[in-house]
């Protein structure tokens, strides 16, 4: 899932720079704001069935046929649906041709998209994660490739999109082809597993609606009260922080089967899983806020170009959502796994609804500031409410045990870019110095925490010997 991810994460980043470079920040404005609308839609149509479909087929792996069969049979219904209410959306909305036009061809990919995600929810309750990898890696990084032709070739924002539908139509058929290895496919649809799912997922739906808008919120307060320009300097922040936030749901997609799983086998099991993957993602989380917060807006130059530099601000004020989000990522799949999905919802519901309202009233008067402050509002407006009832339904966490190593993997990352900022080098000489350091940091506190240099010896010693 990691290299899935990592794959999506790099590409984008990629693409984000590159039309950036090539046409400007009110094109990438245009590209996000379109990539924005497909993004809630496609969620509204398929983040809940995928997530209600894996959890049960953890449980009941029998029942893959129908799950296949009938299950994507009723995402291509929910995906057609979806499609028409983003163009009518689109349509009523004040923007302009080129970029509506751009909504409508980049929406399509909507319906390959949410048919994927019947395939992919099979392989993760499966835990054959790596055969999404094989399937779409290749696939991202091709378009990548195409995309970045085109635009040498004077081709605008809507071939974009069209490069973009066309593509996940080819990681739907080559999943299928994988997935047929396997499972046997059986050319019927159950009527009463459609209209059972569709009263199971209902709660699923509604947080995932839910969930998407909010994800996008302020790039559409951006887009309505701002202009594309702002919508691309915002979106441009949002994608530095991508790597780590794909890193971290794939770590928590990762572990929803296991939680899944470990249900019934005591609350300290689950409370063990969940504190081991907050800590992990505290690992990356801690030291990148601390380099975004010393050398952010050297790296906003560096990737983007000068005119992006005004972000800076912005870019620091939304990464301190990174200290916070370890905690609400795995808390979240936590409640889900034990069935408080209703306790997602209401999060979700109390979360946009504050953040949308405030962001209103700080986009109109901060601009692109005031998205910055939203985007952490409701980071830790999330936060607070995870937090609060996973004490109270299932059990309290060990803060200390949780934090104590990334915090010591901080406060020497912090060491290092205090003497950086000092010597103050080169921005690509400072990432080239940081990134060795903070891998010589992990290794040598892992290897402590294994039990030292001689324990981690024996046990490499111990696999030679069984292989």
């Amino acid at each position: 899932m990691i290299a899935n991810r990592l794959a999506q994460s790099i590409t984008a980043f990629v693409l984000t720079a590159a039309i950036a470079r090539n046409l400007g920040a009110e094109a990438i404005g245009q590209y996000l704001l379109a990539y924005t609308y497909y993004f809630i839609f496609v969620g509204i149509a398929s983040q809940g069935l995928k997530i209600l479909f894996t959890r049960e087929l953890a449980r009941e792996p029998q029942k893959t046929s129908i799950y296949l069969m009938s299950g994507t049979w009723l995402q291509l219904i929910f995906s057609l649906l979806t499609y028409g209410a983003l163009v009518i959306v689109v349509f009523l909305l004040p923007y302009s041709s080129k970029t509506s036009t751009t909504c409508y061809i980049m929406g399509l990919t909507i319906i390959p998209f949410a048919l994927s995600n019947v395939t992919e929810a099979i392989f993760q309750a499966k835990e054959k994660m790596h055969l999404i990898a094989i399937a779409t890696v290749p696939v991202y990084v091709l378009r990548l490739i195409i995309m970045i032709w085109a635009m040498q070739l004077k081709y605008g924002i809507e071939s974009l999109g069209a490069i973009l539908f066309f593509s996940e139509t080819l990681i739907l058929i080559i999943e299928w082809i994988l997935i047929a290895q396997f499972v046997k496919i059986e050319w019927q649809i159950d009527k009463h597993f459609i209209w059972t799912t569709i009263k199971s997922a209902r709660t699923f739906f509604a947080i995932e609606a839910i969930a998407v808008v909010s994800s996008r919120i302020e790039i559409l307060i951006l887009s309505l009260l701002g202009n594309e320009f702002l919508v691309g300097l915002f979106g441009a922040i949002v994608q530095l922080l991508q790597p780590y936030l794909i890193i971290a749901n794939s770590i928590t997609v990762a572990m929803f089967p296991r939680l899944s799983k470990v249900i019934d086998q005591g609350r300290e099991k689950q409370q063990k899983i969940a504190e081991s993957f907050i800590e992990i993602l505290l690992f990356m989380g801690l030291p990148l806020f601390l380099g975004l917060l010393f050398f952010g807006k050297d790296l906003l130059i560096f990737i983007y170009g000068s005119s992006f530099a005004q972000g800076s601000l912005a870019l620091s004020i939304s990464a301190i959502s990174l200290i916070i989000l370890p905690f609400t990522r795995t808390l979240c799949s936590l409640l889900v796994a034990n069935h408080f999905e209703m306790v997602n919802l209401r999060e979700v519901v109390i979360t946009t609804t504050l953040g949308s309202l405030a962001g209103v009233v700080l986009v109109s008067r901060y601009q692109l500031v005031g998205a910055g402050i939203m985007a952490l509002l409701m980071t830790t407006l999330a936060f607070s409410q995870y937090v609060y009832f996973t004490y109270t339904l299932l059990f309290p966490l060990k803060l200390w045990r949780v934090i104590r190593r990334p915090l010591i993997i901080s406060t020497l990352m912090l060491i290092v870019f205090l003497i950086l900022k000092k010597i103050n080098l080169d921005f690509l000489f400072t990432l080239i110095i940081a990134i060795p350091f903070y891998i010589l940091f992990i290794i040598f506190l892992s290897i402590h925490a294994l039990g030292g240099i001689n324990v981690v010896r024996e046990k490499i010693v111990k696999i030679r010997m069984n292989f």
